[in-house]
């Protein structure tokens, strides 16, 4: 029963994460970066305006919402900046060869029009329940947006994510974690287990509000720290750096060649690793992160302008890090894959520190993400049985936690990973219908700037 099920998961996994899906993924992107003008790239001096330089300006906070929209970001880049930016964008180089980064920041350029309408449609269409009670995400644009008969594509959206929280937001992210503590630390699994489960579990008892705050604090920390680390490889290497830049863009039209443990990559592989990859790390038309975008004290637009840079963080910056490490420090040669890859990388171009900047990473990347997909879950949940869910719901998820951490738990992962990619399908139908709603948004608020200007 279980090889027949897995099977079947199989089946439906190549079509999620296959090339007609990606294609699909990225074409949407493409649509909504016309039918705006290009926005992400013309404003995008404005959208930094009006997103992190207004807390160098310290502006005051739009009312409504329950977190600051640097919360939020925050919130939002716990669940991105996560393993797939180390193992995620490893594993496209060890499958795709070096033109796949190429195609990564394809999918991340025009991800920057998906996940700006994704934020955007969060804050327009979620619903208030009472003070500092908010819902929002893509089962409200889809039901609120697009009218009641669609319902139930919003209940089969809630359904995809609901069990999509128990495998990659959870347990997942435990067992790599526990894996990445025993590994450079020499912690057993069943300890590492109870750790996470206490230190997860005391925040997401507390709710969003909490995730919130721990989220504004960690988020930054780990980004720069490993941005750092990651940047002294390259400038250490950086006479290495004009040709691995030229491999990349060589590799992504024509096939990567084989060479030490490397069997070498066709243009296909490249493009379809690379899109895969690059979706599964900054999530832009999934859709998750509108849910917690829904929770800023902000206005529709200005809070879109977060999920442009959402998702240049993300891939852009976290994601090129890995890259250039893995490629500057000869690692791709090596025959690992994975985030045995990326600490490869780390490991030669920093002998030493270079290891332990990759266990730390990986722990704090994956606490973060567990944080904030238990949200996504529980307002998932929430949406199909309502509020008295809640609870019962963040109990079973710390349980979970304790599960993923000590077991090995391989056939949840592989449905995971699919219903992971089946939420895509509602959210970009609905985008693609709202594209219009998402224009008229926008248009109405430049208007606005230019009336105050």
């Amino acid at each position: 029963m279980l090889d027949t099920l897995l099977a079947i998961n199989d089946a439906v996994n190549a079509v999620v994460w296959g090339p007609p899906f990606l294609f699909l993924l990225v074409g949407t992107g493409l649509y909504l970066t016309i039918r705006l003008n290009f926005f992400q790239f013309t404003h995008l001096k404005l959208s930094w305006n009006q997103s992190f330089g207004r807390y160098f300006r310290k502006e005051v906070e739009e009312e409504g919402g329950v977190l600051s929209s640097f919360q939020a970001i925050s919130s939002a880049m716990a669940a991105t900046l996560g393993v797939g930016n180390i193992a995620g964008v490893s594993t496209a180089l060890s499958l795709g060869g070096p033109g796949a980064v190429f195609w990564m920041w394809v999918s991340a350029l025009v991800g920057m029009a998906t996940k700006f309408a994704e934020a955007q449609l969060g804050v327009k269409f979620r619903e208030k329940h009472g003070e500092d009670d908010y819902s929002g995400g893509v089962m409200y644009y889809i039901e609120h947006g697009m009218g009641g008969k669609w319902k139930w594509l919003a209940v089969l959206y809630a359904f995809f994510a609901g069990i999509a929280a128990f495998g990659i937001g959870n347990m997942v992210q435990s067992n790599t974690l526990a894996h990445a503590a025993e590994d450079g630390f020499a912690l057993p699994t069943w300890i590492t287990g109870i750790a996470i489960s206490f230190f997860v579990g005391m925040v997401i008892l507390g709710g969003i509000k909490r995730i919130g705050k721990v989220a504004e604090k960690l988020v930054p920390i780990m980004a720069v720290f490993y941005f750092l680390g990651g940047t002294v490889i390259i400038i250490m290497n950086f006479s290495a750096l004009p040709g691995v830049l030229a491999s990349i863009f060589r590799n992504a039209f024509s096939p990567a060649a084989a060479f030490g443990g490397f069997a070498g990559a066709s243009v296909r592989m490249a493009v379809r690793f690379g899109i895969a990859r690059g979706v599964f790390s900054n999530e832009a038309g999934l859709g998750a992160a509108s849910i917690v975008h829904a929770q800023a004290k902000n206005q529709p637009t200005r809070q879109g302008m977060w999920g442009i840079w959402e998702v240049f963080i993300d891939t852009i910056v976290v994601g090129t890090i890995t890259a250039l490490v893995v490629l500057l420090t000869g690692s791709l040669g090596s025959g690992e894959t994975g985030a045995v890859l990326a600490a490869e990388g780390f490991t030669r171009g920093l002998p030493g520190p270079g290891g332990y900047i990759i266990n730390i990473s990986i722990i704090i990347f994956a606490y973060t993400t567990m944080l904030t997909w238990s949200f996504y879950g529980e307002e998932s949940w929430r949406y199909l049985f309502g509020k008295k869910v809640v609870k019962p719901y963040r109990i079973v998820f710390v349980i979970l936690l304790f599960v993923g951490a000590i077991g090995a738990l391989e056939p949840i992962w592989l449905l995971a990973d699919t219903l992971n990619g089946l939420m895509a399908a509602p959210n970009l139908i609905a985008i693609i219908v709202l594209a219009g709603v998402v224009v008229k948004e926008k248009n109405g608020y430049l208007d606005t700037l230019d009336k105050a200007a």
